[in-house]
């Protein structure tokens, strides 16, 4: 037997390593999507019963009832009253079999099935299949009320929008929100922390915090160090978003902006323009993100300034879903009269 030369010895483990993680990966996507079309079709046939006649709306509960104890006989466990509702539902808010994705999980599903209101789980279903969420990123990002704080500042028309678009990201614009939360650190609401421990704790937890900032975002380096006239300056956080092509800077503030800090955010971003991008790149983004934003002075501070520095809010827990349901409601409200 020839000797084996490690080089291409390496090459033959590399292949069939890489061809099984991918076979695993369409096998598993293939069984996933073909229980979802189980799941609906299980669905279709409960309704369609239903709507025959053979079942009035009181005999309901009772029907899903009787299912589950005949099925489970037959098949064991996996036919729960509540699972079969979740067919039901399934098939209900998609009748054309079309419209359900395939590449969710069941699991996925069953967490946007959870979600009533239909512009909300068109959102959360795009976003989900756009960025590749797990279902535990689904989970917290819904827990977070993404959507409801994005759609908090807009008008009825972008509202609408958020939940037909797939990407979110076009313009520097779409990556600001009305606040990041990030209650992931566990940091003490009232407690006493500084900027650098808000830093590190941001970078232990940097998968949470790609999460919450947005689709795009690549991580380049904390405290990135640049120099004028042989003075250091250093910047918090430093990403590129490789959907807009630009560098985005990140400064953190444990207190209100000061007219000093978005001064100082603008020549980073002067200095980044000049110096940091190459041939392709787009102008870069600064966000301050503080605790606290005085909305007149940064509008002052900010006058004339090129439109791609905001001063974002942060928060250490969980947005008040209904407040801002009630806001998103009052918008669409107000736009309805105005119409």
């Amino acid at each position: 037997m020839n000797k084996l030369v490690p080089e291409q010895y390496g090459r033959l483990v590399d292949q069939i390593s890489t061809t099984f993680v991918q076979g695993q990966a369409r096998t598993i996507q293939a069984i996933n999507a073909g229980l979802v079309m189980t799941y609906w079709q299980i669905g279709q046939h409960i309704v369609e019963f239903e709507q025959q006649g053979q079942a009035s709306a009181a005999y309901g509960q009772q029907l899903l009832a009787s299912i589950s104890k005949e099925l489970k006989l037959k098949h064991g466990k996996g036919f729960s009253v509540s699972n079969l509702q979740r067919f039901r539902q399934l098939y209900l808010l998609n009748p054309n079999h079309a419209t359900v994705s395939h590449n969710l999980s069941w699991s996925h599903h069953v967490e946007l099935l959870k979600i009533s209101n239909e512009a909300e789980r068109s959102f959360y279903t795009k976003q989900a299949l756009a960025a590749n969420w797990s279902v535990r990123e689904l989970k917290r990002q819904k827990d977070s009320g993404l959507f409801l704080r994005l759609a908090a500042s807009k008008n009825k028309a972008e509202i609408l929008e958020l939940a037909n678009r797939e990407a979110l990201i076009t313009k520097p614009e779409d990556i600001q929100r009305d606040s990041y939360v990030f209650e992931f650190l566990n940091l003490p609401e009232r407690g006493s922390y500084s900027e650098r421990e808000l830093e590190t704790a941001l970078c232990e937890h940097l998968e949470h915090f790609l999460l919450e900032l947005g689709k795009g975002f690549t991580f380049v380096g904390r405290q990135y160090r640049i120099t004028l006239n042989n003075t250091h300056y250093k910047v918090d956080l430093v990403f590129y978003h490789r959907i807009l092509r630009c560098f985005v800077l990140i400064d953190l503030k444990i207190n209100d902006v000061k007219h000093q800090d978005i001064g100082q955010m603008n020549m980073y971003l002067g200095y980044f323009s000049a110096e940091e991008n190459i041939e392709g790149d787009q102008p870069p983004i600064g966000i301050i993100l503080s605790r606290d934003k005085d909305e007149l002075l940064v509008e002052y501070a900010t006058y004339g300034m090129d439109t791609s520095l905001f001063v974002q809010k942060y928060q250490l827990y969980l947005p008040n879903e209904q407040e801002l349901r009630r806001e998103i409601e009052a918008t669409l409200a107000e736009q309805e009269r105005g119409l």
